[in-house]
């Protein structure tokens, strides 16, 4: 039975194909722009939030996400800000996951600070949620509570106890900055690896004003990879996950290690994503401008025809990457939006 009797059977057949003949797979949903966190990287301490009128009720953003379901997409993450903070969330993951159920989506996923993840880890995994990224930048909790502005570390980790008692998948986000938590990494690896997680290593991207410069937080992975194959076998490996991580295993903790480059070496020739804000802007990539609104169209079509049709011009304008620099001095590809209202 068609779920939606308004959109045909055979929509299934037609695939999102951007004009470079890259398969659209994954969606990246932002459900809001709030979060209970500043970390340095992301946003300012001084952070202004949308009105919440203009964001996109529950219901609107799950017919989106069935709206792209239904031309191929076989991922979806949530995302924010801080998407676990967006009242009554557990309703839109419920619905999403009628997805699941019916074999026309892969994984329903979400990346979280880990601040609510003690509260709300064993109803994500009764929900079909099978795993989540968690950022954590710091094992120090000085540290932590300094580049978040005011989180709790021991919070973050009690949450992640709790993920792993509901069986959920865990694979740590971490965002190199320099002179911040450099000489860290083989600590935060070891310590991911041996509790059970992936860990992921981020370059900071030039994305909204902070209140500092960009370039005094950028450290280039490859500096990183050189230091960890000092003191750690780093054996390459075919795993992907459908994000732009790429990935290593670590001879000597069994576990694996990520590396997401948007500058040092960026992931753009393999892109599938793109990225729904809170307010039903479609950003076609992570790096560039280039916007398509789907609110206004989904808001004026009882059956979804305009905002479908939104949906393939959007594709159709999917640029091959992004252009970011950071230099110090040079604004090349620093956008002014934040990365909370893009989402992570």
């Amino acid at each position: 039975m068609n779920e939606h009797p308004d959109i045909p059977h055979d929509a299934r057949a037609k695939r999102l194909i951007d004009p470079h003949g890259r398969a659209i797979t994954y969606l990246r949903v932002s459900v809001t722009d709030r979060c209970d966190f500043r970390c340095l990287y992301c946003m300012a301490e001084d952070q202004s939030f949308l009105p919440k009128r203009d964001i996109l009720t529950l219901e609107e953003l799950d017919r989106i996400c069935t709206a792209f379901v239904e031309k191929g997409v076989r991922k979806i993450r949530l995302t924010g800000g801080e998407p676990l903070v967006r009242r009554n969330l557990m309703w839109l993951i419920e619905r999403l996951s009628r997805h699941l159920e019916a074999g026309l989506l892969d994984e329903l996923t979400l990346t979280t600070n880990g601040s609510q993840l003690r509260k709300y880890a064993a109803r994500l995994a009764a929900l079909g949620v099978r795993r989540v990224n968690v950022s954590l930048d710091t094992l120090d909790a000085e540290k932590f509570a300094r580049i978040t502005r005011r989180g709790d570390l021991a919070k973050v980790l009690d949450g992640l106890e709790a993920a792993k008692d509901a069986g959920l998948a865990v694979k740590i986000n971490a965002v190199a900055v320099r002179g911040f938590n450099d000489a860290e990494i083989p600590e935060i690896l070891r310590w991911a690896h041996g509790h059970g997680f992936d860990l992921t290593l981020i370059e900071t991207m030039p994305l909204g004003q902070i209140g500092g410069d960009r370039a005094d937080q950028y450290l280039p992975l490859t500096e990183v990879r050189a230091r960890l194959e000092e003191d750690f076998t780093l054996e390459p490996i075919t795993l992907n996950t459908g994000g732009p991580s790429r990935y290593v295993r670590v001879a000597e903790t069994g576990g694996r290690l990520g590396f997401i480059t948007p500058l040092s070496a960026h992931f753009c020739d393999t892109c599938n994503r793109v990225r729904l804000t809170a307010t039903g802007t479609l950003y076609m990539c992570l790096g560039q401008d280039d916007a398509m609104d789907l609110r206004t169209p989904l808001r004026l079509s009882r059956n979804d025809a305009l905002l479908r049709r939104a949906i393939n011009e959007a594709i159709a304008k999917k640029p091959r990457g992004h252009e970011f620099v950071i230099e110090e001095g040079n604004t090349q590809g620093v956008l002014l939006r934040n990365m909370n209202v893009t989402g992570g």
